[in-house]
């Protein structure tokens, strides 16, 4: 049986995760500046030395330093005194650069398939009625064959299916031009934000997040999010696709003796706000069912409440730094996470909560039985690598040190819904001359045939002529052409060209 991996001490207490309820997920709850960083480090890097692969997002930039023996702090010295932990050595973890940007790790990609309508609506912000219209505009694409890599195959798409939205209302529903044009002014905006990156391939491989080093160690893949955060929809909906993509990939384990995935959420507020129903639903069912699959998941956040109950229920091993009782908000969520410990008769967890130090924490962990053991008042115990960032130059020795290094730094572009529609508008056949539109030089005399040289001294453009040709840029179909010439033909007394 795998050994227990020792987190915290309460006196001579030691309180121990066990990695065969690793996979029952977890909590690690605190205000800003109370350590659940250093608690996120210390169990990703007892994960690590059980052969556990690890995943998790630097969102403050402080973990890349875990790549780097510890030592010359004197407050962790100071704790390993103080907690009398025997054999405790500096050592650095294997790590794992990734940054959808491509500047602090390896780049992350997927593709506009494989995110999918439904999470690519939660990015966009969509509405109800135009994300029906993405996801039909996905099944136009899935049923002709073309392939949506980037963010110029579902902007190509998107346009076709406008042109041609008589043709597919009968077996898609209506796809109206306001909706097509809301989500594409969306999918700027998130383009302007950056995510255009994540889209293209090579796309991520997940067994690339699932490796072990040459000594049996778990890689402990940190994705640089300190640029990513600052795109909430786009960080939250790529790490529920992350997610998603293991629940769907990862065969059935049963019971384990320890997890095949440790999978991290920093700032899982992100995840839930303003998500709509159809999402916290396959957000609920994805970790529910996804520990039958060998994957724990261990959400951090400020505040407890900042998780469904739905989720939290499900959320057995937790560390619970300080909380803050300044608002009527933040008492709410000291008692609700009081409430949600196994009572112990020597902790008043209402009033401790609020009083803990840094690096202290009340803790309860699972034991052999699925249950939640009694929570404790405890110090939790320092990593062993390095407490805060790496730098650059450190940062790009172990990228370029990577087996994966070279891979994903090579961006593909092969033939999808972009150049399928593109071939087909090139080859269409010429519009025939009767169906040309007007020379606006001939029509109000002094032009000349395209091409050719204008007339010296041509005096400028009378205010009709100028709507006229604004007018005829802006025509793309017959019927409008038509329009045009009825109106034009009153206004010059003419009569409608045809």
């Amino acid at each position: 049986m795998t050994q227990p991996m020792l987190i915290a001490k309460s006196g001579e207490l030691e309180l121990n995760l066990l990695p065969r309820m690793a996979n029952r997920h977890g909590l690690i709850a605190g205000a800003t500046g109370t350590g659940k960083t250093v608690t996120l480090q210390t169990l990703a890097e007892h994960f690590s030395r059980l052969g556990v692969p690890v995943f998790m997002a630097d969102v403050k930039g402080d973990l890349s330093g875990m790549g780097l023996r510890g030592g010359g702090n004197a407050k962790v010295e100071a704790r390993v005194t103080q907690l009398t932990l025997q054999g405790f050595s500096y050592a650095a973890s294997p790590v794992t650069f990734w940054d959808v940007f491509g500047t602090k790790g390896h780049p992350v990609r997927t593709t506009i398939s494989e995110l999918g309508p439904l999470l690519l609506s939660r990015m966009l912000n969509l509405n109800e009625v135009q994300a029906g219209v993405l996801t039909a505009v996905f099944k136009i694409a899935d049923d002709q064959g073309m392939l949506l890599l980037d963010l110029k195959d579902l902007r190509a798409m998107l346009q076709h299916a406008s042109e041609h939205a008589a043709d597919y209302m009968g077996a898609y529903g209506n796809i109206s031009a306001a909706s097509v044009g809301a989500v594409q002014r969306s999918l700027l905006q998130l383009e302007h934000e950056g995510a255009e990156k994540l889209f293209g391939e090579p796309a991520l491989n997940l067994d690339d997040f699932m490796q072990t080093d040459a000594q049996g160690r778990g890689i402990i893949n940190i994705l640089a999010a300190d640029t990513l955060y600052n795109s909430p929809r786009v960080y939250a909906t790529l790490l529920l696709w992350l997610l998603s993509e293991l629940f769907e990939r990862l065969p059935e384990a049963g019971d384990l003796d320890k997890p095949k995935l440790v999978f991290f959420f920093d700032e899982a507020h992100l995840l839930f706000n303003d998500a709509p129903d159809a999402l916290l639903d396959k957000i609920e069912q994805v970790v529910r069912l996804i520990r039958s699959k060998g994957v724990g998941v261990y959400f951090v956040s400020q505040n407890p409440l900042d998780i469904p109950d739905v989720v939290l229920g499900q959320l057995g091993n937790r560390v619970q730094h300080a909380l803050r009782a300044f608002t009527p908000r933040d008492q709410k969520a000291v008692r609700a996470a009081a409430e949600t410990f196994r009572a112990n008769p020597g902790v008043d967890v209402e009033t401790v909560i609020t009083e803990l130090g840094v690096g202290e924490a009340l803790v309860s962990f699972l034991d052999e039985q699925g249950r939640p053991t009694p929570v404790e008042r405890a110090f939790v115990c320092p990593p062993q690598s390095r407490i805060g960032p790496a730098t650059d130059a450190e940062r790009s020795q172990m990228i370029n040190g990577s087996l994966l290094f070279g891979h994903y730094e090579k961006s593909l572009d092969r033939e999808s819904a972009y150049e399928i529609l593109k071939g087909r508008a090139e080859q269409a056949p010429e519009q025939p001359e009767s169906e040309q539109g007007f020379d606006w030089g001939d029509l109000f005399g002094g032009g000349s045939k395209q091409g050719s040289p204008k007339q010296a001294g041509r005096p400028r453009d009378t205010m009709l002529e100028t709507v006229a040709k604004s007018a005829a840029r802006t025509i793309g179909s017959e019927l409008g052409r038509q329009v045009l010439r009825g109106v034009l033909g009153s206004i010059l007394g003419g009569k409608r060209r045809r």
